[in-house]
């Protein structure tokens, strides 16, 4: 910290004599409504590329100051009209006038905005943070898309691991199940447990317009899970006039990557199409995660009529990538650091090798004699790399496709509709093995015919030994079996998917003051998992006698063939709203109500619906025996229902300062995996919703004619019934699923954001968040198991109370300063701070009294990043040239990003301290660099 703060210090008097003498002058005017000549209050007003602005006031006027001297562009956009710019001349202390007459557009091109309810400044009432493009290519740095939102308040952001696409984020402490992440108005959230995969989307930053991110229960209207926040990514849209931009990057560890985008422009006034491509490859920092992907973007616009309007998009990703899954203990990324932690046991070094903070256990070297074909999306390929296999790897493709239709039917009522596709197919590998029985009389002399190296830091695939056991007459522990059976394979788990889904939306302004829009939201998805033969390592087959509709014939495995599982999941959605917006002078209020229903739908491809009886087994050795006539296992639900209602307020008391205020409640239902159990099919008995109850208040300034703005709010949020499915046995011996609920935390914290710029050289930029997120209540549930000696009875005590909620810090700092030296020249540095980060943790796992301990406090750590770009002085015949530079981890400091609290693998005494703890560390500094030409 002691070195950021010098380097804040010196930057500021570095900045400081250029901004007391640079030559300004200043901008005013005013912005009206063509039509009527009426004042359009609140409309943005900038110059340049988004360096400084402000807001119209009440009677439209606008006043920009200390705008360096020359020629200067000024823009004025309002949602709804179309979006004007001008040419002003700027003279040294003097004040250049420039008026606006705006243009209400019949179907307007903000439309995806409108679908997808984005928030307006000093209108709608809650915490939300823009990101533009500018914003975007100027700090994102071809890395995943989470990791450019850091700077925004109670937003964590890690590369996990660090493979390409494996990142997460977390708002206000909760994870990306609680936070909605849609694209172009489309939810992209996993349909069975809410996750969201930022491979799939690997390469959409490069074709992203905005992001704006809503904390809190947000403004959007869909049955999306936004308790921690909503991310609205918009995509770029299709441009009006023709064009080509090509850009290209490296960075470290052979990283390279090159963009193309292209646009036709407007044709005949009524066509537009605009694509790209994207083309990355790397050897990964972290050793072995590697990335080999591509990208591609589409989107086109058609203007049926005046009133009319179809859009189409396309985005999509397929890559490949090696993967770091596993966290590791401290010691075994670095033993000095470790050491310097007050709380780890000095004895604990002894127990691990350092490996390097690049260290990953997720591969192993192979003998490049090994010609072993690979199998996956159906067909046999190479291997990525001749000398090394990865026990890990991800691949996967999953498009987006949606077409959107804007219609105005009179001056009253508008339809926004969306019908989109998603596909996916793809899955991850790991290895897989046979159990074998060292003694044939002993059920307990089992053991797993996998061969480890244990010579490494912690154990990795002995690629080698399995090839040559798999091709001789012995297993690892010398008992025979047969040549070319293989014992230890790598295997795909497979995940195929389509989703297909229509949102439609109308837009009525009863009057002036009250305007009304009612909404559904249908999608369907069916997923098909299963396992299937990757790799035989050597091997002519691999023996699998698990699917009971197999016969003696098909239990040879080959590449491809199916194994472990197989089943197919399906989740059908409906949902709709009801909201009403009042605006009357400088007040802004709205209400909503949402309802959705789901349903899940179970089929295995492995398990019978019934067994052999006494009635109709063959002979009576298939008593008690799958019966494949009687068919495939299946589950179904009923509709689940679940809600929310949602309201809030916002009020401008004067040209710079407003105040808003909401409330919500929303019913959210229980995801796939806590309704049924997918191994058996067994269902949850009476699964409750989760509850979350939220209230917020807030206020923004923009004062100093636009100079200086803050943003700065109040949040609180209770969740209630966080729950889980635990397995029992039924009275008739089959396996059943019993809910368990009654988890509550609280979630409450302050946020601010901060944006100065005293010259038109130079900006300050600070967020800023302090969150107190803690297990409120301990849990008794008591439950019928069968499979209980004694009484039938099983308890599950769960004490938490008081234990602060994990994975991410409840204090996060973000200090950046902008300096514009010269024309097209911008240079960022940004401080990031993070304290109070307790390990996450199993919460379900506190079942001891004795233990209330706070799960492990990650030690508090800083980061510095540079960002450079350069707008080249060059312009010749329509080319233009940037050039780009990041610099991420300046200080190479050395910390902890993610934690797990008490791990059963890695930990060394088990009492919540640094040795007991599986982390990942942060990468190390890194860089990013890169061209790119328009023309």
């Amino acid at each position: 910290m002691k070195k950021l703060f010098l380097i804040s210090v010196l930057l500021f008097l570095m900045i400081l004599p250029v901004t007391l003498f640079s030559q300004t002058g200043t901008i005013a005017g005013q912005v009206t409504i063509e039509k009527t000549g009426d004042p359009l209050a609140n409309a943005a007003v900038y110059w340049g590329e988004s360096k400084g602005g402000t807001y119209a006031r009440k009677k439209g006027s606008f006043i920009i100051k200390n705008v360096p001297v020359g020629m200067q562009t000024v823009t004025v956009s309002f949602m709804g009209y179309g979006k004007q710019t001008k040419e002003v001349e700027v003279k040294e202390d003097e004040t250049a006038i420039v008026k606006f007459a705006m243009v209400v557009e019949a179907v307007s091109i903000e439309g995806i905005n409108v679908v997808s309810e984005r928030a307006t400044e000093r209108k709608t009432p809650v915490a939300f943070t823009d990101m533009d493009k500018e914003k975007m290519t100027s700090m994102l740095g071809s890395r995943d898309i989470p990791l450019v939102l850091t700077t925004t308040p109670s937003v964590y952001a890690t590369d996990t691991g660090g493979g390409a696409g494996d990142a997460r984020v977390n708002i206000r402490g909760f994870d990306q199940r609680n936070v909605a992440v849609m694209i172009n108005g489309v939810p992209v959230n996993d349909m069975e447990n809410g996750w969201v995969y930022w491979s799939n989307w690997d390469g959409v930053g490069d074709a992203t317009s905005s992001i704006q991110v809503q904390r809190g229960l947000s403004a959007v209207n869909l049955a999306t899970p936004s308790i921690g926040g909503t991310m609205n990514i918009i995509t770029d849209p299709t441009e009006l006039d023709k064009g080509v931009k090509v850009k290209q990057e490296l960075g470290d560890a052979g990283f390279l990557k090159t963009t193309f985008m292209a646009s036709s422009g407007l044709i005949n006034n009524k066509f537009a199409v605009s694509g790209g491509g994207v083309r990355k490859t790397g050897k990964g920092i972290v050793d072995k995660t590697w990335t080999d992907a591509w990208a591609y973007y589409l989107s086109s616009g058609f203007n049926i009529s005046n009133n009319n309007k179809l859009e189409l998009y396309v985005v999509g990703a397929p890559q490949k990538h090696g993967q770091n899954l596993y966290k590791q203990n401290i010691a075994v990324y670095d033993q000095e650091y470790a050491e310097d932690l007050g709380d780890y046991n000095p004895l604990a070094l002894d127990e691990f090798s350092e490996a390097g903070r690049e260290y990953s256990q997720n591969w192993h070297s192979v003998s490049s004699s090994y010609e072993g074909k690979q199998w996956w999306d159906g067909a046999e390929h190479d291997r990525h790399d001749e000398n090394f296999i990865n026990e890990r790897e991800n691949y996967f493709h999953k498009p987006l496709v949606n077409l959107n239709w804007y219609t105005k039917l009179n001056d009253r009522l508008n339809i926004y509709s969306i019908a989109y596709y998603s596909g996916g197919k793809g899955g991850g590998t790991g290895t897989y093995s046979d159990n074998r029985l060292e003694d044939p009389n002993d059920d307990e002399s089992d053991y797993d015919t996998f061969i480890w190296d244990y010579s490494t830091s912690t154990r990795t695939p002995d690629w080698d030994s399995n090839i040559a056991m798999n091709q001789d007459i012995l297993d690892r522990k010398g008992l025979p079996k047969i040549a070319g059976q293989s014992l230890a394979i790598l295997r795909n788990s497979v995940n195929n998917q389509w989703t297909i889904g229509a949102i439609s939306k109308a837009y009525l302004t009863v009057n002036e003051n009250f305007k009304t829009s009612i909404g559904i939201d249908w999608r369907t998805a069916e997923i098909d998992h299963f396992r299937e033969v990757r790799d035989l390592l050597g091997g002519d087959y691999y023996n699998y006698t698990g699917n009971q509709f197999d016969t003696a014939d098909d239990y040879e495995k080959v590449l491809g063939d199916k194994i472990a599982y197989h089943f197919t999941n399906t989740v059908d959605w409906i949902g709709g709203h009801l909201q009403g917006e009042i605006t009357i002078d400088d007040l802004t209020s709205y209400s909503m109500i949402g309802l959705s229903s789901i349903k899940y739908t179970y089929i295995n491809h492995f398990r019978t619906t019934e067994v052999y009886n006494e009635t109709n087994a063959p002979d009576s050795t298939m008593i008690g025996e799958p019966n494949p006539d009687s068919g495939e296992l299946t589950a179904e639900t009923n509709w689940i229902n679940g809600f929310q209602v949602k309201g809030g307020s916002s009020y401008i008391l004067s040209d710079e300062l407003d105040v808003y205020g909401n409330v919500g409640y929303v019913s959210k239902v229980p995801i796939f995996d806590d309704v049924i159990d997918d191994g058996n099919g067994t269902q949850a008995e009476n699964p409750k919703n989760e509850k979350f109850t939220s209230l917020e208040a807030g206020w923004n300034y923009k004062g100093l004619d636009g100079q200086f703005g803050v943003k700065t709010n109040f949040y609180y949020t209770e969740w209630e019934d966080k729950s889980r499915s635990i397995g029992v046995t039924n009275p008739n011996g089959t396996e059943g699923i019993v809910f368990i609920s009654g988890l509550d935390s609280r979630h409450w914290g302050l946020e601010l954001e901060t944006s100065y710029m005293p010259s038109h050289i130079v900006q300050f930029d600070i967020s800023a968040s302090l969150g107190n997120w803690l297990y409120t209540d301990d849990v008794t549930a008591t439950y019928d198991n069968y499979s209980a000696e004694e009484d039938q009875i099983d308890t599950l005590n769960v004490f938490v109370k008081g234990l602060r909620v994990g994975d991410a810090p409840q204090t996060q700092l973000s200090f950046g300063t902008s300096i514009f030296p010269i024309d097209g020249l911008k240079a960022q540095f940004v401080v990031l701070h993070y304290r109070d980060h307790y390990a996450a943790f199993d919460v379900f796992s506190r079942t001891d009294a004795d233990d209330t301990t706070q799960s492990w406090k990650i030690p508090a750590y800083s980061k510095f990043n540079i960002h450079l770009d350069y707008q080249l002085p060059v312009n010749f015949k329509g080319i233009k040239v940037g050039v780009f530079a990041h610099l991420f981890n300046v200080l190479d400091a050395v910390f902890v990003q993610d934690a797990v609290d008490n791990s059963k693998y890695n930990g060394f005494d088990g009492d919540h301290d640094a040795d007991d703890a599986e982390v990942y560390l942060g990468l190390p500094r890194t860089f990013n660099a890169g061209i790119n030409i328009t023309f």
